[in-house]
């Protein structure tokens, strides 16, 4: 493989950015290669070049390690930029479930669905923005690939209006292949798995033994009349009642189903769904203890061999396949729609099996989803293209709009209400709002 620049921005992360660090690292097909590592945090920075200087000289890659608090010293010559980004996700998300709250909107999870997928667009949408500024200064032919949250919604804004090739990246493919065996009682590794819809509200249009080729949609909608006692219940029965599995689990799905919000019936009761951050605080002790073990690694007190089997994510692998022209076949990215799913929007961000190599990533047409999803997902489609619009351009009337469109708002005084307290409470990460 020739040697490529890869930067990682938001790399400081302690949960995202060792396993980042390893998928480049632990490959020897990157020797020659330069991985720069950006974050405005400038002590998590300095840990992180630590760390990645360790796994280089452990493992022999061969790589240059850069690190650099200013993302414009990174950019140059880069040809694939990675970005998770995330300021005080935990109090953040809390906020955003109750503002919504406080206005009569009780949601189930409150992240990348709902009148919090909104807010948490925005926040993540404005810095994105500025990104995307500099790559069509600085490395305009560089691959912009996403991990941060709501997915489609910042891909989205980094494809239409930040100007860059853009793809999104999630591991929800893997919760359907984890659930699936365990329903099923079949190894992940004898199974085949196609799913097709949007990010953490993706569907199963096909599942086959790998070994057979046997079809097992019989099995799992058979399977559906004697699921485990307490398992992804309102998955159950979103199988009963489209006859296609949704993969991601309850918690996700139900961020995009208006019947999860009624206060009357109190649907999150019935399917035990609360956001994480519900009861509590930001972890900080165990962030703490975190920080440590990788202090420990980078210092060469601890091993970083539980690293070398990398994050799991493909983000690496789908550049490596650009960068080998190695025709990959992925389980699931997301890119714009041309043509892929035929009934949801053109160039709306759908997830789909890509096939990738130097041409770049195109999905595999996987036909019209069955009409009743097809219409959940194009409600979100609408919904997301206006939260996107307002988050990049600050436009608080699309923001009205977007919030109108949700069907978990039900009023006009409503949607004000939620969108002011919004702007409110995260004035501070909202600049593209202010007047």
């Amino acid at each position: 493989m020739k040697p490529t620049k890869v930067v990682i921005i938001g790399a400081g992360s302690a949960d995202f950015g060792p396993g980042m660090l390893a998928d480049v690292l632990a490959h020897p097909e990157f020797r020659g290669s330069t991985l720069s590592l950006v974050d405005t945090d400038a002590e998590k920075l300095a840990l992180m070049k630590a760390l990645a200087i360790r796994m280089n000289e452990e493992w022999d890659t061969g790589v240059t390690v850069e690190a650099a608090s200013d993302r414009r010293q990174a950019l140059p010559e880069a040809e694939f930029v990675l970005v998770a980004i995330e300021v005080e996700r935990m109090e953040r998300w809390r906020m955003d479930f109750e503002v919504a709250l406080e206005h009569g909107v009780r949601q189930p999870f409150s992240e990348n669905g709902g009148p919090a997928g909104f807010a948490h667009a925005a926040r993540n949408i404005a810095p994105v923005m500025g990104m995307c500024e500099d790559m069509r200064e600085m490395c305009p032919d560089a691959w912009f690939f996403n991990y941060t949250n709501p997915v489609p919604r910042v891909t989205l804004a980094a494809f239409k209006y930040g100007g860059v090739k853009a793809a999104g990246f999630c591991h929800g493919i893997g919760i359907g292949y984890e659930n699936v065996s365990r329903l099923l009682g079949i190894p992940e590794e004898d199974l085949d798995i196609k799913a097709a819809g949007l990010n953490h509200f993706t569907w199963i249009i096909d599942v086959r033994r790998q070994s057979t080729g046997e079809d097992l949609y019989p099995a799992l909608r058979a399977k559906a009349g004697d699921w485990p006692e307490g398992f992804l219940p309102l998955t159950r029965d979103l199988l009963e009642v489209t006859d296609l599995y949704p993969i991601c689990g309850d918690s996700h799905v139900a961020e995009y189903l208006q019947w999860m919000c009624d206060p009357r019936t109190e649907p999150w009761k019935k399917y035990k769904l609360n956001p994480p951050h519900l009861g509590r605080r930001a972890d900080g002790e165990g962030r703490r203890e975190k920080i440590q073990e990788l202090t420990d690694m980078a210092e060469g007190r601890q091993s970083v061999d539980e690293y070398r089997e990398g994050s799991g994510e493909r983000a690496v692998e789908t550049l490596m396949a650009i960068v080998k022209n190695s025709n990959a076949y992925e389980l699931a990215i997301n890119i714009p729609n041309e043509g892929y799913i035929p009934n949801l929007p053109h160039n709306a961000i759908v997830e789909v099996p890509a096939l990738v190599s130097a041409v770049g990533i195109r999905g595999v047409p996987v036909g019209d989803l069955p009409e009743p999803v097809a219409e959940l997902c194009r409600r979100e489609v609408a919904v997301a293209a206006l939260a996107v619009k307002a988050a990049a351009t600050g436009d608080r009337r699309s923001a009205l709009h977007a919030l109108l469109m949700d069907p978990k708002v039900t009023d006009v005084e409503q949607a004000k209400g939620i969108l002011d307290g919004y702007l409110k409470v995260h004035g501070d990460l909202l600049p593209q709002f202010r007047e």
